[in-house]
């Protein structure tokens, strides 16, 4: 039997529909190499299914086994068995075995779908405050108010680098320098931007929400200006009387709401869908639930908040460990800091009720965002059953209001408990992307804490790893996975691949700059535009933005000094990426990998896309087994992209497969992206 020949996934061509409702019909194929002498049956363990399949139809070298059966409304499980004489095999996510693997069966859940827009769409990650700055009125000024031990600080020079303790660090980007620079986005391919937290925060992170319910007016437009910043030493926030009208009067609060109104609308217009970022696990210190700093005053019309006083309307939100008002410090914070105050829905249906309607709110009229990120998803709640209820409330909350929302969650370890259908709609992808990639492209760990010279160029290792993480997500959820190299909380791509361990505290700046590889750089993209699932940049990837993890890696974006050839070969392999169907929503399968190399197949019954990769220092022979991706024995190639250590090309040049095989020299660090013509 040619082993190598047998494939099934779960993309439309070998499950139809992808995405089956419940108590429906649902065909179900695996692909065999032509004639074969072989008995297939469809096997489902939980549902006590041995069903022998039929020979469906041929195209090319292969034979197609199906069998249609009937779904239920709980997860229908299975695998494949295929006999020939006496030996038995065994199929399932990750391929052929003797043996039986429950945990790799392939996994349907009646009725999940992720929305169609989310299929292999173009994300752009964009922390505002270092994206640009577009109206200096609104910039926070330093002293405005005291954060964490120390003053507030707005940096006048744009190109100055972040320092070692930087949340209270304000560049003064905001959402009119994002709305500005929409054509520039437009223009690299961007399809949805990802917004980290926009609500009102003392912090330039805006991970210590203070509203839920309102736009920080620093990222947007203050209508009413006025009042005093502190004194140098002075720490009282309850004199930071600009900070107070600036965040809590509602004439700002409504004029931020409706400038952001105005910049989705714009964004829709343009194509360019919005995802916020939710951060529901815990709020800040400066919330007005909790009201700690004082900022919240009756004045303007708040109730008093948990910290001042026993009988606030806000007291159950909060844990509190000693009966001590007013000012109880004793409540409890998420890993005990006291800046990010731990929301206590167990104990708070009115707490439980309020972030269910900010869920659906902000994917309503008038804002119409287009989901939601969640910030440290796994840990909301003080259990995990109390969890899975708070997110299977939260998925029916946002979908009655918007169906169409993707519901995108922060999660690293194993994400299945989550992915059943019920809850999140998929992950930001480390474990089956970010994590894999980086060691094998510059063998180091995600914050340049570890430099693993062994996992450097291993691509047996990489394909292995790749293919048991990937067997974790539903074929839904990983079409739509953020597949991102760099974001807000690791260092930067392009820093790693100068294989230096280090932070901006030990290292200093330049050291994340020293002996990068641009070549690498952007053998990273080529993957990342060419793999299962949502490319997602962060804000500066594409301009050769350097820095070691957070802080440094929250440096601005650098206008008018960026690398604009890194740019546009980002915004040429984006356009590969979006101008194939096989790449957004096919199938994928390792062809051949090796010490330095790896290659693959994107495909669908009438599109096949080749991947190269070179990652070694020095030129390499290679045969590629071509044909596993459906690609004729004998036929021509067409490259559609080229890079290399000089640059790379977009010239298209065409190369023969004979008997299914493409043998190629490929140049030190070196990418191809092939289709068949």
């Amino acid at each position: 039997m040619n082993i190598h020949a047998i494939y099934s996934d779960g993309t439309a061509e070998y499950r139809y529909p992808m995405e089956p409702d419940e108590n429906s019909l649902v065909t179900i194929s695996i692909r065999v190499y032509h004639q074969e002498d072989v008995d297939v049956f469809l096997m489902s363990k939980t549902d006590n299914l041995s069903q022998r399949m039929h020979l469906d139809r041929t195209r090319g070298e292969f034979d197609f086994y199906s069998c249609t059966v009937q779904l239920g409304e709980k997860e229908f499980r299975y695998y494949f068995e295929l006999v020939v004489g006496l030996d038995h095999y065994y199929y399932d996510r990750v391929g052929l075995w003797r043996d039986y693997r429950e945990h790799y069966e392939f996994s349907i859940m009646p009725g999940f779908s992720t929305p169609a827009w989310s299929k292999g769409a173009v994300m752009y990650q964009i922390l505002v405050d270092r994206f640009y700055n577009g109206d200096p009125s609104n910039d926070v000024e330093t002293n405005e108010y005291h954060y964490v031990g120390a003053p507030v600080e707005g940096v006048k020079d744009w190109s100055s680098l972040p320092a070692n303790l930087d949340i209270g660090r304000f560049y003064g980007g905001d959402l009119e320098g994002v709305r500005q620079k929409l054509h520039y986005l437009r223009s690299l391919g961007v399809e949805v931007i990802y917004f980290n937290p926009l609500f009102v925060s003392p912090s330039n992170h805006k991970y210590d929400t203070s509203d839920y319910d309102y736009i920080d007016p620093h990222l947007t437009v203050i209508k009413n200006d006025g009042g005093e910043c502190l004194d140098p030493s002075d720490y009282d926030n309850t004199h930071a009387t600009k900070y107070k009208l600036r965040v809590t009067n509602k004439e700002n609060l409504e004029a931020s709401n409706k400038f952001f109104a105005d910049f989705v609308n714009e964004a829709h217009q343009k194509g360019i869908r919005v995802i916020i970022d939710g951060v529901f696990n815990h709020c800040g210190s400066f919330n007005k639930w909790l009201n700690r700093e004082k900022i919240y005053s009756k004045d303007e019309g708040y109730a008093p908040g948990a910290y001042e006083s026993k009988d606030s309307p806000y007291n159950s939100f909060f844990k509190f460990y000693e009966d001590s008002w007013p000012d109880n410090k004793s409540y409890d914070g998420w890993w005990s800091h006291d800046t990010l105050p731990k929301l206590n829905y167990e104990d708070s249906p009115k707490l439980y009720e309020y972030i269910l309607n900010i869920g659906k709110k902000w994917v309503s009229e008038p804002y119409n965002c287009d989901g939601w990120r969640l910030d440290v998803a796994a840990d909301l709640g003080h259990s995990e059953e109390f969890n899975h209820k708070f997110w299977r409330d939260f998925r029916n909350a946002v979908k009655s209001a918007n169906p169409n929302a993707i519901i995108l969650a922060e999660h690293y370890g194993n994400p299945t408990a989550w992915l059943s259908g019920d809850q999140w709609d998929t992950v930001m992808n480390y474990d089956a992307f970010m994590e894999p990639l980086t060691y094998f492209l510059t063998g180091m760990e995600k914050h340049s804490d570890e430099f693993q010279p062994s996992a450097l160029g291993d691509g047996d290792r990489f394909k292995n790893t790749m293919l048991h993480f990937m067997a974790r997500l539903k074929t839904p959820s990983l079409l739509c996975a953020m597949n991102q190299l760099s974001n807000h909380d690791h260092s930067r791509f392009l820093t790693r691949t100068n294989h230096t361990v280090g932070r901006i505290a030990t290292k200093g700046a330049q050291a994340a700059e020293d002996g990068v590889s641009i070549p690498v750089m952007k053998l990273a993209e080529m993957i990342q535009f060419t793999w299962p699932g949502a490319p997602t940049l962060y804000y500066g990837d594409e301009a050769g933005v350097c820095g070691f993890t957070d802080p440094d890696s929250r440096r601005t974006y650098p206008w008018g000094s960026a690398n604009y050839d890194l740019i546009d070969y980002t915004r040429d392999i984006i356009m590969i990426h979006k101008q194939s169907h096989a790449i957004k929503e096919g199938s994928f399968r390792f062809l051949n990998c090796g010490q330095g190399f790896i290659s693959y197949g994107r495909f669908t019954s009438n599109e096949q896309i080749i991947v190269l990769i070179n990652s070694n220092g020095n030129e390499i022979s290679v045969d590629v087994p071509v044909w596993m991706a459906g690609v004729p024995l004998n036929c021509q190639l067409e490259r559609l992209i080229l890079s290399n250590e000089v640059g790379y090309s977009i010239m298209p040049t065409d190369i023969t497969v004979e008997g299914g095989n493409l043998h190629i020299a490929l140049g030190p660090y070196s990418g191809i992206v092939y289709k068949r013509i």
